[in-house]
């Protein structure tokens, strides 16, 4: 069976980067102050609770046997003040890392969007845009609980332990090192196992990524789903992609899950060990133990663990994270195959003069779209492009916009190359309504207005009206101010059209662009907006691309592209007495409308 974009892992690192880890650290730096401020905070904590099992073994040792009441309460009137600090220390510490977390992740998410807006057409051509959203969403997400609690509980949970260690070596320094004996075991096994556990969460995230991306595609083509009766189908798609999200992540969280248990098993196996020692040593009466000792010990034993047990949970944490930077750091690291080039200039107020100079441009390597296409438009003039599906029709003003970058040849607008000036200073003065005519969440009036921020309402309503689109606008129940929903759903096809027409003429664009401007458009309201785009078109340079030949019959100039080229040029009236390739195309559309 044939495997769809979405169901593609994606390649995977082979080895723990720790560079990821020291990239990401840079995002925090900015907020050291706020990260030291809370460590200080919570290591004057730590270092104070260790004062407790002190107390409680010079008040079995010394107060009791003395009857010392002063003393008790003394070392009670400590030990409550020492806990209040500490859950005062703890309450700013979860606001300040907090804080500081959420900083950190918005940051890194505006980051990667805002690279996701320069990345160039062909990004996004080879990409399920579900997988791209998980990592702006769902992996950006995933790293927040290590920032706001993992980072600041590692360093002050390490500092604990030597806190501990120092307080025990203190108390009997044989003891401590037998507490200490089961670490290296531990470290052994947490070495066996990270590499399956880092392999294993990478896994996952892959197939997060998939369904992901899949449920993004069904949701955006529901409508196809339901008229071809594919929901069947499209759930036992998605079974199997959810069946393998969850088995991935079963077999990750057990890598996880027996991090626990083995910390457990270990302290438990030590902690008897060195009860059995401490005992011993108070029946024989050797060693110099004593009941406050003991005590003491077995307060500093649950806190030797406790720190460790962090240490372990935050290992876990680290291979996750690991596995989703990987991700987030190659979509900010994808490099942007249009952008300005060094030293790059503002395009002049465009007169309107276009050259196509040898232009070549494929989209996968040894695929030809456009070889060797040369024409010049000049300033005002109107330029149809027709030819058949496939032919490099849209790819001509895509290149034209710069939306791609060409293989060979030059693309000059008023004799100036357009890879040589910045894209705002370009795109700016250009009007363009793709094919795909996509409207935004909000008004009515929001989307007209999206190409020109600028623009009064009397403008946008000039403009509406202008592509025939304020009649029905006026219907609906709040008329400019109607809210329409993500992708225009509740507008026709042709409604959309027209309002994206309307978005690209309010530009006031000196070159103007029309990628099937009227291709949804019925008949009546197209001759109606005919009328309107002959006024508008006077005095700019324009490129429409049409199937309906008789939307182009009045351009200056109609260009048959086919097989990479420019086949045909010339005049609607020119073309139909040379009786070639253009009038092959309008005999058999004027038949087909005649039949």
């Amino acid at each position: 069976m044939a495997r769809n974009k979405y169901d593609v892992d994606e390649i995977m690192e082979e080895k723990f980067d720790v560079h990821q880890l020291l990239r990401f650290a840079k995002y925090v730096l900015p907020y050291k102050k706020k990260m030291i401020f809370a460590g200080v905070l919570m290591l004057s904590s730590s270092a104070l609770t260790m004062l407790i099992p002190r107390f409680f073994m010079n008040v079995l040792d010394d107060c009791v046997p003395e009857k010392d009441v002063a003393g008790i309460i003394k070392y009670s009137i400590f030990t409550l003040l020492i806990i209040l600090y500490s859950v005062l220390t703890l309450k700013t510490k979860i606001r300040i890392t907090n804080e500081v977390g959420q900083d950190v992740i918005h940051k890194l998410r505006t980051d990667i969007f805002e690279h996701l807006q320069e990345l160039p057409f062909s990004y996004y051509d080879n990409r399920p845009h579900g997988k791209i959203q998980v990592r702006v969403v769902n992996y950006v997400n995933n790293l927040s609980n290590l920032l706001s609690n993992g980072l600041i509980n590692t360093i002050t949970d390490l500092c604990s332990l030597v806190f501990i260690i120092i307080f025990m070596l203190t108390i009997d320094w044989r003891l401590t090192l037998i507490c200490m004996c089961g670490l290296p075991v531990l470290g052994v096994f947490v070495a066996l196992i990270k590499k399956k556990q880092h392999r294993a969460w990478q896994i996952q995230s892959n197939k997060q990524s998939n369904l992901n991306a899949y449920i993004a595609e069904s949701i955006n083509g529901v409508r196809v789903t339901q008229a071809f009766v594919r929901e069947e189908r499209n759930l036992d798609i998605f079974n199997r992609l959810s069946d393998s999200y969850r088995t991935s992540w079963m077999h990750a969280v057990r890598y996880n899950f027996m991090i626990g248990p083995a910390v457990d098993l270990i302290s438990v196996v030590t902690t008897a060990f060195l009860y059995v020692i401490m005992v011993s040593w108070l029946v024989n009466g050797e060693g110099g133990a004593s009941v406050g000792v003991m005590v003491a010990f077995t307060g500093y034993i649950s806190r030797f663990w406790s720190p460790i047990t962090t240490l372990a949970n935050f290992y876990n944490s680290l291979l996750t994270a690991i596995s989703y930077l990987e991700r987030i750091f190659e979509t900010i690291d994808e490099p942007v195959a249009v952008k300005d080039k060094e030293g790059a200039g503002e395009m002049p107020p465009i007169r309107g003069k276009v050259t196509f100079d040898h232009v070549c441009f494929s989209y996968e390597d040894g695929v030809r779209i456009l070889n060797d296409v040369s024409f010049t438009a000049q300033p005002g003039q109107s330029f149809a492009i027709v030819g058949p599906t496939g032919a490099g029709k849209s790819t001509i003003v895509n290149l034209l916009s710069r939306f791609y970058n060409v293989d060979s040849g030059r693309v000059l607008v008023d004799d100036i190359d357009i890879s040589e000036v910045t894209l705002h200073s370009l795109r700016t003065q250009m009007g363009v309504m793709m094919q795909d005519s996509f409207i935004f969440s909000g008004t009515i009036m929001d989307n007209i207005r999206y190409g020109n921020r600028t623009a009064t309402d009397e403008e946008v309503v000039r403009a509406a009206k202008t592509v025939c689109a304020h009649e029905f606008i006026m219907e609906m129940e709040q008329g400019y101010q109607t809210q329409v929903n993500e992708r225009g759903s509740r507008l026709s096809v042709g409604q959309r059209q027209l309002i994206s027409f309307a978005r690209a003429l309010l530009a006031d664009p000196k070159i103007l662009i029309l990628d099937e401007a009227t291709s949804s458009i019925d008949t009546e309201t197209e001759i109606a907006l005919q009328k309107g785009l002959n006024e508008l078109l006077k005095g700019r340079t324009s490129f429409i691309i049409a199937h309906r030949l008789s939307t182009i019959q009045n351009c200056d100039t109609i260009m048959y592209v086919d097989k990479g080229g420019i086949r045909e040029r010339g005049s609607h009236k020119e073309l139909l007495e040379k009786k070639g390739l253009y009038y092959d195309l309008y005999m058999s559309q004027y038949s087909f409308l005649n039949n």
